[in-house]
């Protein structure tokens, strides 16, 4: 299985939640409770996702409020502290001001429980096709914070602090690869973050050279990876922010392409492409033989539905820098990243994951 994935169609892993699981969760009832209802919403999901021909099964990440928070806060030695407040940006062109929750380390980090295994549990018993998980990248712990949020007392040396960090995800890998996990997707906003001028001005700002992180970056997620099973598909989607249908990057990938494609011991990248602020795909070039490209050029952020012939015409410049064969397609990010969702519909939500499964059979064969 490595290197392959399910289906040319697959998608990165958030869903729109439903209304009774939303009004569930604001009424904030019993967590057994909040939990059987969760627990039928995915198995809905799940059925929905099979139906429209998606071979990758996720839990739609329903049982999330964050991507990122209700992961990494499980780990100990990590609290919240705030935020750091973006400005996202979107086609209306006026700006939405979001401070998506800052992480901070307060104490050694430590995995002391499995955070995923009772989901993928519940998610590989609902389904006959391949379950996906995807958790936040172990980098969310440096990135938005940077040296500041990382107490000197604890971690005098910023080496100890990856290694923490490395470790804790192996025990989290191990947890899933011995409940039989498969296909585990890292979130990562930084490394595309880091392909934004401002962003990578921000990065100075907090002690960061923007030219040696991605190298960093690249090796912590390797030391996260590092025991994982040699039949486990390892992906990492990179995205530039996901809130509201807006974003809060923008810039071409060519500052980490070279080192993301070959330092990165990873089978599958998913790639925004869905509109200019994502750059063209010369920075495909890098990517060396025996990884795949999941090309995210269908929108999650503008319910309109793209027409095939432009998707395919897409295909067919980015096979230009790289293999076809080595190309695959989803949508661009999560339809709800955070649990307020896009701004799109149920209805449109399925026609997107319907059209990327057609140009997908279309293109490569079934």
């Amino acid at each position: 299985m490595p290197n392959q994935l399910p289906s040319r169609a697959d998608h990165v892993g958030s869903f729109l939640r439903p209304k009774k699981l939303m009004e569930a969760r604001e009424a904030q009832i019993a967590r057994d409770e909040l939990r059987d209802i969760e627990d039928e919403a995915i198995a809905e999901l799940v059925k929905w996702q099979e139906n429209l021909g998606l071979k990758a099964i996720t839990d739609g990440e329903y049982r999330r409020f964050f991507f990122h928070t209700d992961f990494l806060l499980q780990l100990e030695g990590v609290v919240e502290e705030g935020g750091m407040e973006v400005a996202f940006k979107n086609d209306t062109g006026k700006d939405v001001r979001f401070a998506p929750p800052r992480m901070v380390v307060n104490g050694k980090i430590r995995h002391s429980h499995p955070i995923q295994k009772a989901d993928y549990d519940y998610l590989a018993s609902v389904t006959s096709e391949t379950p996906k998980v995807a958790i936040p990248s172990p980098t969310m712990l440096h990135f938005r914070a940077g040296r500041e949020g990382i107490p000197k007392d604890v971690y005098p040396e910023m080496e100890e602090f990856y290694e923490d960090i490395a470790a804790a995800y192996r025990a989290e890998v191990a947890s899933l690869a011995e409940a039989g996990c498969r296909y585990l997707q890292f979130d990562d906003t930084n490394l595309a973050y880091l392909c934004d001028d401002k962003q990578r001005e921000n990065a100075r700002a907090r002690g960061m050279d923007p030219n040696d992180v991605p190298r960093d970056y690249a090796k912590l997620i390797n030391a996260s990876f590092r025991d994982a099973p040699a039949d486990m598909l390892k992906a990492i989607h990179l995205c530039r922010g996901n809130f509201r249908s807006s974003y809060a990057a923008e810039g071409g990938y060519e500052p980490v392409a070279d080192i993301m494609f070959n330092e990165l011991d990873i089978d599958a990248f998913f790639l925004e492409y869905d509109d200019p602020r994502s750059g063209d795909f010369a920075p495909l070039r890098f990517l060396p033989k025996g990884k795949t490209v999941v090309l995210g050029l269908v929108t999650t952020k503008l319910g309109d539905l793209e027409t095939k012939d432009h998707i395919k015409r897409r295909i067919e410049e980015a096979a230009k820098f790289a293999p076809l064969d080595q190309l695959a397609l989803s949508p661009q990010c999560g339809f709800s990243s955070t649990v307020h969702g896009n701004d799109i519909s149920v209805e449109q939500q399925a026609d997107k994951i319907r059209l990327v499964v057609e140009v997908a059979e279309e293109v490569w064969g079934s």
